[in-house]
């Protein structure tokens, strides 16, 4: 007599498929229970962080931040800020933060912390502003306003610290802003080893004088909490002016030993501080 080897059991297509369509039944009776997983998923979710350069940056300039959030899991956007006028620059912010979903964390630099305090006005995607060594200006408050007499910028003579494009005086708002040198040098990138202060001084992108000296609009942190990162040896904003403002706004303040451009010179204190809004901020 031949003998066949024996076949594994197979369960036949039809009981598989009506197992499927069980579970699956069992799923739509369940509503709740798929909300909450669905629920859960989203507070686990990482916010976008949407970082925005100053005056005399780049994008380029958070290159040591993106870095670091992209290594802890977290979408980052460093986008271009126009440099043309801070209700125009806002506007830019403001359109691109629409073609996001979830929440987002908007950190600004320098003056692009006037813009994120306009851009993030009514945006309820914004969950946390963070200010690194940035202007948190008022409603009708201007960036060369508030940087006061004892910022390195503010002295009788433009042309002693700034390069101005036409060369014409007395200045116009369309007039382009270069930092000298000189400035880069002493006042604006501190911190870094010259050869990197060379480059930050070639680099540099020009912010008008109009869009310096716009009065802001209705401010974001008004609504939105916010944190804020205080260079104690900026020479740009000095501390006691970003003091004021982080006062005034309600944040939540971190000093570091820095100045100006401490997203470069103190990445890792920066990076903490934006981790720090975005967990608060999916909570």
């Amino acid at each position: 007599m031949t003998s066949h080897p024996a076949h594994p059991t197979r369960r036949p297509r039809t009981a598989v498929a009506l197992l499927t369509a069980a579970a699956l039944i069992l799923a739509s009776l369940n509503p709740a229970q798929s909300a909450a997983a669905q629920d859960s998923r989203s507070r686990t979710a990482k916010p976008t962080v949407v970082l925005v350069h100053g005056a005399w940056a780049d994008a380029s300039s958070w290159s040591r931040i993106v870095a670091r959030l992209q290594a802890g899991g977290y979408p980052v956007r460093a986008i271009a800020n126009p440099l043309r006028s801070l209700s125009g620059d806002a506007a830019s912010v403001r359109a691109f933060l629409e073609t996001l979903t979830g929440p987002v964390v908007l950190v600004g630099h320098s003056y692009g912390g006037a813009v994120i305090t306009n851009a993030a006005t009514g945006n309820a995607s914004v969950k946390a502003l963070v200010y690194v060594n940035a202007f948190a200006p008022d409603a009708g408050e201007s960036a060369t306003q508030l940087a006061g007499p004892d910022s390195a910028l503010s002295v009788p003579d433009p042309t002693a610290v700034f390069d101005l494009v036409p060369p014409t005086l007395p200045p116009a708002a369309d007039t382009d802003l270069y930092l000298k040198t000189s400035t880069v040098l002493a006042s604006f990138a501190t911190g870094l080893s010259l050869d990197d202060k060379a480059i930050v001084a070639a680099t540099q992108r020009p912010a008008t004088v109009g869009a310096l000296n716009e009065p802001s609009g209705a401010p974001a942190w008004r609504t939105i909490p916010s944190w804020n990162v205080i260079g104690t040896k900026d020479r740009i904003i000095p501390p006691g002016v970003q003091r004021a403002m982080a006062k005034r706004a309600g944040s939540t303040v971190v000093e570091y030993d820095a100045g100006h451009v401490g997203l470069m010179t103190a990445p890792r204190t920066v990076t903490y501080v934006i981790e720090q809004a975005a967990r608060a901020s999916v909570r």
